[in-house]
This record gives structure tokens, C-alpha cells and sequence, in this order.
């Protein structure tokens, strides 16, 4: 699947608003569930803006033409899918019990149905910014928090900076160093999540104590 997107892309690395159309509606796909990951779009994406940055070794169409720009990515991509993320989010806060409900959420699991709303009730706005990093729970795991009452502010904002930190250094990094860096890429996905829910434990220890010495 990755060569085919990569390979679809390719082809309008000189298209810039044929890439944006494409990146929006990838990722919109993505956070409701679809079988599109998000690292594979980003990943191509950023490889379409380095080509475009290198017209010796991909030379444009015609002379002129106006190559994918690779902050205009970063931006695109960064907006759809936060925007896409908050859009699942609003429509757990209205509509969750009917969407659970739904037939199209059969397919989930009890045992990650009970995963996500444990997480969701203990860590709050922060199983948000998990969620984001976990294909296969995001979409649920988003319509979750807004079902269950995250405050809108709070899941904006870790939602908004895991995003930020996470889609604009992909498409950038891809960019510049095109094919050689994407070991390297995924190996900082890893770091970076392990990072997070080490922090998100350490945080939870620390409620959990002061929670503690105030009752005693």
C-alpha cells in the first residue's frame, strides 16, 4: 500500500493543489477508521515535496511548473488532521452512544471497547494525545473522550500539540532527506510515544498520590 499512495502522489508532484485535495482527504479517511494509514500519507506527502525541491532528479513537466511546496504541506497536513480529529471528537460528544451502538462499530472488539473507555476515564484529555499514536483505536478512542466528557479545551490542546509536534517533522524531515530517513522517521514515532506514555503514567502516579495524602 505504501509504494501505491507513493506512486499515486508522484505523479502530481507538480500538481500542488491536486497534493493538498489528496492529504485532506486521506487524513479525513484516516481518523474515521478507513484503512488509510497516516503515516503512509505523511511519508508520501513529504517524499512528493522533495521531489518537487529536486527538478534535476525529477525534472517538472514543463519548464515553469510550480512544484508541491513542502511548508504548504506541512500546514495541509497538519490542519486536516487535527481538524479531522476534532471533527470525531465533536460527534462523540453529541452523537457516541448512538455511533457505539452502531453496526459500524460492531466490528471493535469488547476487549478494546473496555481499553479505550478505561483509558478514557482515567487519563482523561491525555488518552486523547495516546489515541492519536494508535491506529485502530484513534477513531473510537476519539469518539470516546468526546462521549464521555473531555473538556473541549483540554483535548484541543494535547490533541493540537501531539499533531503539531508529530505531522510537521515528518513531512519536513521526509522532504529534505527523502527515501534514507524513513527508518529513521518511524524509529522516532516509537521514541516519541514511548516518551509520552511514560509521561502520562508518571502524571497519573502523581495525581493518585496527592488524591492519597489528601484523604489521609
Amino acid at each position: 500500500m505504501e509504494e501505491q499512495i507513493l506512486g499515486f502522489f508522484a505523479q502530481y508532484a507538480y500538481e500542488p493543489l491536486t497534493v493538498y485535495g489528496i492529504i485532506v482527504v486521506l487524513m479525513v479517511l484516516s481518523s474515521f477508521g478507513l484503512p488509510v494509514p497516516e503515516e503512509v500519507t505523511l511519508l508520501s506527502a513529504g517524499l512528493v515535496a522533495h521531489m518537487a525541491a529536486h527538478p534535476g532528479e525529477y525534472p517538472p513537466p514543463f519548464e515553469g511548473a510550480v512544484g508541491v511546496q513542502t511548508l504548504n504541506v506541512a500546514i495541509v497536513a497538519f490542519l486536516a488532521v487535527f481538524l479531522s480529529d476534532f471533527l470525531v471528537f465533536s460527534l462523540g460528544k453529541y452523537f457516541g452512544p448512538k455511533i457505539f451502538a452502531s453496526k459500524f462499530m460492531k466490528k471493535l472488539s469488547p476487549e478494546a471497547k473496555d481499553k479505550i473507555f478505561k483509558w478514557t476515564r482515567k487519563y482523561g484529555a491525555f488518552a486523547g494525545g495516546i489515541f492519536r499514536f494508535t491506529p485502530g483505536l484513534r477513531f473510537p478512542g476519539h469518539l470516546a473522550c468526546g462521549m464521555l466528557g473531555t473538556k473541549t479545551w483540554k483535548f484541543v490542546t494535547v490533541d493540537g500539540i501531539a499533531a503539531l509536534i508529530s505531522v510537521p517533522t515528518q513531512v519536513y524531515l521526509i522532504s529534505y532527506y527523502g527515501r534514507e530517513i524513513l527508518s529513521t522517521v518511524r524509529e522516532f514515532k516509537i521514541w516519541f510515544f514511548s516518551a509520552l506514555a511514560i509521561f502520562i503514567v508518571v502524571w497519573a502516579l502523581k495525581k493518585l498520590w496527592t488524591k492519597r495524602r489528601a484523604n489521609a
